[in-house]
């Protein structure tokens, strides 16, 4: 029986590694598949699209470690966000997965529980952000992605995230 565990386990890590790993080169290659596409890639919020597949395909855990880790990734191997602002999108980001998963207690639909977290995130990001830019940490226009574009990809993940936990409320 500690053998079929044991078995389990592995299988479990392998899957969280290689998933990390394809997220990982995801993200690596964002700027290459801008240039590729001639579309600015992030405008698809490709570190939220990153961190929805690390919580479908991985654990609550490893899907944290992916928000606080992925922008600081993103820095040090593209220098780009910049340091300060790959600090907020951490923040963001362990923001929006820590309020899904405190509404998802209280409230049994997934869609609105994702998409509430993110507009809440996404509030923050932007006030934070504003007083970043006052104070000279960030040099960046507040909007630098069209709002229609993160309204349609806050829906998408809501969605795809129905579909993962149509049948699990923790």
């Amino acid at each position: 029986m500690q053998r079929i565990i044991n078995l389990k386990n592995s299988q479990t890590l392998i899957k969280t590694y290689v998933t990390d790993l394809i997220i990982l080169l995801f993200i690596y290659l964002t700027p290459a598949l801008s240039h590729f596409f001639a579309f600015p890639i992030y405008y698809l919020d490709p570190m939220r699209i990153a961190l929805v597949f690390g919580l479908i395909l991985t654990s609550k855990r490893n899907s944290f470690i992916l928000a606080l880790t992925l922008p600081i990734f993103s820095l040090l191997i593209s220098n780009h966000p910049q340091l300060f602002k790959s600090f907020l999108i951490s923040s963001e980001l362990l923001l929006n997965l820590a309020l899904f998963y405190w509404f998802v207690k209280k409230i049994p639909n997934v869609f609105i529980t994702f998409l509430s977290s993110i507009l809440i995130s996404k509030s923050y990001y932007y006030i934070a952000k504003s007083a970043f830019i006052k104070f000279g940490l960030i040099d960046n226009s507040l909007f630098s992605t069209p709002f229609y574009y993160q309204i349609i990809i806050a829906l998408i993940l809501s969605g795809v995230l129905v579909w993962k936990f149509k049948n699990e409320v923790n």
